[in-house]
């Protein structure tokens, strides 16, 4: 005999034969559900009496006992899912989850290396690494550091400029033109570190390639000639980065916050910010705001002698 009452046994039923959902999420829903019963018991109203107030007054308790955002969240939405099934079996009159909203969790700031984690991890040099892996490789990290680049762009560069090429370096101008999001073009500059990496990887990119990869367009490539994937460039990222003893996990995007929040901290200028990175709304660049805020108050409290009470 199950201990569901009848509506959440075939609300459930429903859901994982009729919808087919996992397991996993079935599991989750009879918790969601039973949590609802149990508080709809406490407030001595039915499931289907439930009322939008009630509903409100839980999630109060719920962030009041300390639950996160993104808990609630995700315990709202299996009750919306009842409700939402209660109302096309014409059970309910109205649905109490209408238009009800589980508090926003705040968004982390992106991870950004510091300055000089981010110029150690571009002068980093390993003497026991084949040359032209660590050739390709620093080109690499000079460019997404440099330009600020998505890695999805990185790996759509050519080696030149044509009708196909979704990206390519103007070694003349020192600029890279890339299609990003929206495929919308836009041209950033290449730094003078970066454009010697660059010219020092297009000195031995095609030793020991083999044929087949004679032809081949992309500026970065692997040791068959293929054109490197987003996955490869995170792996070759992340070991570099550990070769050169930086603590942090790194990823490609981590490089592109690292550029914006330094532009912004040495010219405060968030529209030229905007511009560089390609972001199509202001307010997407303005989170670097709140990175850069941060890097002045480390800057207060280490250097003015009233910013903080000193431990006895």
């Amino acid at each position: 005999m199950s201990d569901k009452p009848p509506l959440v046994e075939r609300y459930l039923a429903h859901a994982q034969f009729e919808k087919r959902l996992a397991a996993r999420t079935i599991a989750l829903y009879t918790e969601d559900l039973k949590r609802l019963q149990a508080l709809a018991d406490e407030a001595g109203v039915a499931l289907v009496q439930v009322q939008p107030h009630h509903v409100r007054r839980w999630m109060a308790q719920m962030h009041s006992s300390g639950r996160t955002p993104r808990g609630i969240a995700l315990i709202v939405s299996g009750w919306r899912g009842f409700y939402a099934w209660l109302g096309r079996e014409g059970l309910i009159l109205s649905n109490p989850m209408a238009g009800m909203r589980a508090p926003k969790a705040s968004k982390p700031l992106p991870k950004a290396l510091n300055v000089d984690d981010a110029v150690h991890l571009t002068e980093h040099r390993n003497p026991e690494q084949d040359p032209w892996l660590q050739a390709r490789d620093i080109a690499m990290v000079e460019l997404l550091y440099s330009s600020g680049l998505r890695v999805a762009e990185l790996t759509g560069l050519d080696v030149q400029a044509s009708a196909q090429a979704r990206g390519w370096i103007d070694m003349d101008s020192a600029e890279a033109h890339v299609l990003g999001k929206g495929s919308k073009r836009r041209s950033v500059p290449v730094g003078e570190q970066a454009m010697t990496a660059l010219q020092t990887w297009l000195s031995v990119r095609m030793q020991g390639l083999p044929m087949h990869a004679q032809n081949q367009t992309a500026l970065f490539v692997g040791q068959r000639g293929t054109r490197l994937s987003p996955q490869a460039i995170w792996q070759r990222l992340r070991q570099r980065g550990l070769q050169a003893g930086i603590s942090t996990a790194l990823h490609p995007h981590m490089l592109r916050h690292s550029f914006a929040s330094h532009v912004l901290q040495s010219s405060g200028d968030l529209r030229a910010v905007q511009e560089l990175l390609g972001h199509a709304n202001i307010s997407t660049t303005q989170v670097y705001t709140r990175l850069d805020y941060q890097h002045l108050a480390k800057a207060y409290d280490a250097a003015h002698p009233r910013a903080r009470r000193k431990q006895p």
